[in-house]
């Protein structure tokens, strides 16, 4: 089986590089789940970010998210990772996650001109 490569847009590596480790493998894990075109264990679709934008959803006592879209061939987009500290998403992360996607798909038009 193929494996996607992972690309991480604006600060989303580091993101998830500052989870603590206990959220941090669990988001590995799920990743390399995506990785292998499979779903992560815990997820929902992100539809007020874009189109086919998914979130991983860590549950460690604390919340953790992982914001991405698996629908282009060349990889596996990781848009955002953070702490959820309330029950709604904040106005920040999904303005965030907007951001970065709209950056992504400037990227990609501008690659394939």
């Amino acid at each position: 089986m193929d494996l996607k490569p992972l690309a991480f847009v604006g600060d989303a590596l580091k993101d998830i590089r500052a989870f603590p480790d206990h959220a941090r493998r669990p988001a590995g894990f799920e990743l390399d789940q995506v990785q292998r075109g499979l779903r992560p264990t815990d997820w929902k679709p992100m539809t007020s970010i874009g189109s086919r934008v998914l979130e991983i959803r860590i549950h460690t006592g604390v919340e953790h998210r992982v914001f991405y879209v698996a629908k282009f061939e060349e990889a596996v987009y990781v848009l955002h990772a953070f702490e959820k500290k309330r029950q709604k998403t904040s106005k920040r992360d999904l303005e965030l996650g907007r951001a970065r996607l709209s950056e992504l798909l400037v990227q990609r038009r501008e690659s394939q001109e």
